[in-house]
């Protein structure tokens, strides 16, 4: 359990999530879509609460971000969510469309809530129908007590996933004691263009939707926005946050005095939800991080850590151990970022191998042996100002092939 709260500390807690806030339940079940694996769960709140939310940048949306689009623009509240894995309900067009309603309408019905009051998303194969009977058959089972647990939500979220994702904060505003809890999935087809993955965030503070959904772009542009593992970006994907107001502290706004209190959480929740999608992606072994200082610009140190950090010469040096600095600097000189060569320094952790536009001195056994680490860290000084930024990735091996090419199979 999370330890005493005191003032305007943030504490953090691995063990509980999505149901730590007040007001909250979770839960899943296997209905048919998969085999055997869950495939089927739901995040409902005691109340209506208010919602924002980022979505893929994909043209080819698929019918549940439309739905669920469409009910938030309402009146940007939302009472539960209800996601199905194994089925991406992608490019199935009008049938597609219907079965997204039909999945909103079922599940509005078991909670006896307006239709727009439920969020609806699904992750999986792309241009399959749904099993509707199974679905509907486990739409109207799914509330039962005995699937109500979160650790079936998490696992009936993913896909290729090798680990469910969640993380839980909680501090105090107006001395009452908010949380915030989050759970994601994401292992593949994840790439720095929001959304990347399906993110699940609640809260019970009380907050305005403008505000809410200011925080979450904010937030959104340098923890989901800066992680990639192969350069798609899915038709599927969105993040949501959920605030029901629960923990009835004063309306949280921009100028509310602890309001960077409730955004240093937010930020907590999301940076740790997008390092474990990058640290598990398809048949990674590594996490890596890339550090990019003395930018002239923020937008130009994320670019840079982008182009880095997506880089499949990059990712491949790094699971092989080779400390091939060169790709790094390419990656470098390719991101559309005016840079003056001569004034780079750049190093694998502490260990540096170019600067002043020339290679450094370096031991490449120690160099070698530091990349057999689990966490590798890249670390780039552009010296032309005061702007930094941090992308996040991991290495691409041989096993990252062996998973998409029998992904339908």
């Amino acid at each position: 359990m999370i330890q005493a709260i005191t003032t305007n500390e943030i504490i953090v807690s691995e063990k509980e999530s999505v149901t730590l806030p007040k007001g909250y339940k979770a839960g899943g079940m296997h209905c048919g879509i998969k085999r055997k694996r869950l495939d089927l769960g739901y995040i409902v709140s005691d109340v209506p609460a208010a919602v924002a939310g980022v979505y893929t940048t994909n043209l080819f949306q698929a019918a549940p971000l439309l739905v669920t689009q469409e009910s938030i623009a309402k009146e940007n509240k939302i009472q539960a969510i209800l996601v199905n894995s194994g089925n991406a309900n992608a490019c199935t067009g009008e049938q597609g469309l219907a079965d997204a309603l039909t999945m909103q309408k079922e599940f509005a019905y078991e909670m006896g809530i307006q239709d727009h009051l439920v969020a609806v998303t699904s992750t999986g194969v792309i241009g399959e129908l749904l099993p509707m009977g199974n679905i509907t058959n486990g739409i109207k089972q799914i509330l039962q007590k005995e699937y109500e647990n979160e650790e079936n939500f998490k696992k009936a979220i993913l896909t290729t996933d090798t680990s469910t994702k969640e993380i839980a904060v909680q501090f105090t505003i107006d001395g009452k004691t908010v949380s915030i809890g989050g759970a994601a999935k994401g292992s593949g087809m994840i790439h720095p263009n929001m959304a990347t993955m399906l993110g699940f965030v609640t809260t019970d503070a009380n907050i305005a939707h403008e505000d809410l959904l200011s925080a979450l772009r904010e937030v959104t542009n340098t923890t989901f926005n800066m992680i990639t593992v192969d350069g798609d970006t899915s038709t599927n994907d969105m993040v949501l946050v959920m605030a029901n107001g629960l923990a009835e502290n004063n309306e949280l706004t921009k100028d509310h005095s602890e309001w960077d209190v409730f955004k240093q959480g937010l930020q907590i929740v999301c940076e740790s939800l997008a390092k474990k999608i990058a640290r598990d992606g398809e048949g990674a072994t590594k996490l890596v991080e890339v550090k990019v200082n003395g930018a002239f610009s923020t937008n130009a140190a994320r670019a840079v850590g982008k182009s880095i950090i997506s880089s499949n010469l990059v990712k491949t040096a790094i699971y092989g151990t080779d400390p091939n600095w060169g790709r790094i600097v390419t990656a470098i000189g390719y991101s559309g970022v005016p840079v003056e060569p001569t004034a780079i320094k750049v190093s694998i952790g502490p260990f540096t191998v170019f600067e002043n536009g020339l290679p450094s001195q370096f031991i490449e056994e120690e160099v070698k042996e530091y990349l057999e680490s689990e966490n590798v860290k890249l670390i780039v000084e552009l010296n032309q100002g005061d702007s930094c930024a941090t992308a996040w990735g991991c290495d691409l091996t041989y096993d990252y092939v062996k998973i998409n090419a029998s992904y339908r199979t």
